[in-house]
């Protein structure tokens, strides 16, 4: 990890496995009604196709972060969008 980080390649290598946890971390039925996941300077983006889901995840936008961040072992979200 330490030449990624040298390199300032690390950040990008998180974004990408944030994406990649999405699924294991939120389940299949949220993954299923889930459209797309991105991460852009440090913002989580998720495009939801269930309004439902859209309110639940944004009511829990704090521990949705916090689960992501620890399953990847950094802290690379640092905000956290959820649109429909």
């Amino acid at each position: 990890m330490n030449f990624l980080r040298e390199s300032g390649l690390e950040q990008p290598v998180l974004e990408v496995q944030i994406t990649e946890v999405w699924p294991q971390v939120m389940g299949d039925v949220v993954n299923r009604l889930t459209r797309s996941v991105e991460v852009k300077n440090g913002v989580l983006i998720v495009r939801v196709n269930s309004a439902a889901l859209k309110t639940q995840l944004f009511e829990n936008r704090f521990e949705l972060v916090h689960k992501l961040n620890e399953a990847v072992g950094a802290k690379v979200i640092k905000d956290c969008r959820i649109l429909g």
